[in-house]
């Protein structure tokens, strides 16, 4: 019976190198959605490293709590080492979260924070392209009553745009501004 447990392991590991993780070139990409203002932007706009993060404004803990925590990765990168970083949430809810909305929104965590927003159909290409999970679970009898389900990544953009690294959730503040200091440095 063992050896069929065994086989079993075997089975799904070789299943799972198969399918093989996403690599760095398989993260991210362009991306065209709209700004807090209103403006069109690209992956390119912001002309210096980003912090970006999935998200959705009616999130009643899980988003303020980690854009408070880009904002301060942000503000420390800049005051202790003279690294300006860009925080850039990006909403999974377009049908709530407007440009005019976001605005009053980011503006709470810091005055430099970049919200974007998009069709549905733009939401989707980008959290396709960087792998970003998200779902809207019904939470009443009304369809305007839902929450979003969602992965929460911050990932690390240089300064042209393109995915240099990610961050799980649990990671210490300190420890994700040494790696982006590295990752910056090393372009990686």
């Amino acid at each position: 019976m063992r050896w069929l447990y065994a086989a079993a392991a075997l089975l799904l590991v070789g299943l799972v190198s198969s399918t093989g993780a996403a690599t760095r070139s398989d993260i991210g990409g362009p991306f065209q959605l709209t700004n807090q203002n209103g403006q069109r932007v690209n992956e390119r706009s912001f002309g210096e490293p980003v912090l970006l993060y999935f998200g959705f404004m009616t999130c009643p803990a899980i988003c303020p709590t980690d854009l408070a925590k880009m904002a301060r990765i942000s503000r420390q990168l800049q005051q202790r080492q003279g690294i300006k970083v860009r925080p850039v949430f990006v909403t999974i809810d377009p049908e709530r979260d407007t440009p005019g909305k976001l605005k009053a929104y980011v503006k709470y965590f810091a005055s430099d924070f970049v919200g974007l927003t998009g069709s549905a159909q733009e939401i989707a290409r980008i959290t396709d392209a960087y792998h970003v999970y998200y779902k809207k679970v019904p939470s009443g009898d009304k369809p305007d009553q839902y929450m979003m389900d969602h992965s929460t990544i911050l990932f690390l953009l240089d300064s042209q745009g393109r995915y240099l690294k990610h961050f799980g959730r649990g990671m210490d503040e300190k420890d994700i501004e040494q790696q982006v200091i590295t990752a910056l440095a090393d372009g990686t």
